[in-house]
């Protein structure tokens, strides 16, 4: 099976300064100003420094997050700990596939949770999709419709079709209503950023397309499994 990106220029439509951490282009959440801390969290939850600080190298405030979000102190972050964390625009807790996944995007071992390091490394692309979907909802419903997330996966580097996002809107919108809320929109980018680094693994050469046997087809269908 060869499989091709939907656009000619090399690397797949993503422009050089909108970068993954570490990782070349290949479309990431753009450098945007930061959005206010606290995505999602209601109330004002942390108070002062948790009892010994942070380790070296973690950032106060993140730790402060980490401890508020780790309600049974365990030192790992499940998907059920991040979802009663975090709200939409509406208050409604984001829904269980897209914390599921955004765990999933760093947690090696397959144990179902993440540590601080790790919850520190999503913290961050949180607040850059985050500071994208508040860029591209500009009248401020708290939601975004298929063309505003055509502007905002262009913006991040994907070069895609309108079709395709018409797609991904129908695909994504849980309530059926013809638009993506914050967690919608986290889930499909968590859904590009795993499909893209699988593509990536599978092209060193950056040619921009790759042949698949049937079980790794299979298995990247796996592992992005809706």
């Amino acid at each position: 099976m060869t499989v091709r990106t939907p656009t000619s220029q090399p690397p797949y439509g993503a422009p050089a300064p909108m970068q993954y951490p570490g990782q070349p282009a290949y479309g990431a959440p753009g450098q945007y100003p930061p959005p206010q801390p606290g995505i999602g969290l209601p109330g004002q939850p942390y108070g002062g420094h948790p009892m010994g600080g942070p380790p070296p190298g973690v950032d106060p405030q993140v730790y402060q997050w980490f401890t508020t979000v780790d309600t049974d102190k365990s030192g790992q972050i499940t998907a059920i700990e991040l979802q009663q964390a975090l709200v939409n625009a509406n208050w409604s807790h984001f829904n269980a596939e897209t914390t599921r996944l955004m765990i999933g995007m760093f947690d090696r071992d397959y144990s179902g949770t993440i540590n601080l390091h790790e919850f520190a490394a999503l913290w961050n692309y949180i607040q850059q999709w985050k500071g994208v979907f508040e860029q591209t909802d500009l009248n401020r419903t708290g939601s975004i419709e298929a063309h505003e997330l055509s502007g905002a996966l262009q913006r991040m580097g994907y070069t895609v079709s309108p079709q395709f996002t018409n797609m991904v809107v129908c695909r994504f919108d849980t309530m059926a209503r013809r638009h993506l809320t914050l967690d919608n929109f986290i889930q499909v980018c968590v859904m590009l950023k795993t499909l893209t680094d699988n593509f990536m693994g599978r092209d060193p050469q950056r040619v921009g397309s790759i042949r698949l046997s049937y079980e790794d087809f299979m298995c990247m269908a796996v592992a992005n499994k809706p």
